[in-house]
């Protein structure tokens, strides 16, 4: 057992500052990782159980963090939605939009 906080800001800072592109965090389930990486300024921490979900969050979120929880994400899984998380690019145009309004309404 670890202060999971404690990394998701390590990683979460990093991306926020522009040192690291994107990052990826494994917890239990990664939604602790997730609420406390979006605590930071221009991240966008997604919770990715599938590889849909991996291709869909990059596409139209332009997420920047991974999540990945190792109770309930077979290791195999793990594998291939990181791979997808990092060679999708985001679509732009419509989805720009409303990452912009995410960020205006929240001031993150």
């Amino acid at each position: 057992s670890v202060d999971y906080p404690d990394f998701a800001h390590k990683v979460a800072s990093g991306v926020s500052s522009g040192k690291f592109e994107t990052g990826i965090l494994v917890c239990g389930t990664g939604i602790g990782m997730s609420i406390t990486a979006n605590k930071h300024d221009g991240v966008r921490a997604a919770v990715v159980e599938s590889v849909d979900a991996a291709k869909y969050t990059r596409l139209h979120n332009n997420a920047n963090v991974l999540c990945i929880g190792s109770r309930i994400t077979p290791w195999e899984r793990a594998i291939e939605i990181i791979k997808t998380f990092l060679t999708t690019e985001f679509e732009g145009g419509r989805h720009q939009k409303r990452i912009d309004k995410i960020h205006t309404l929240t001031n993150l």
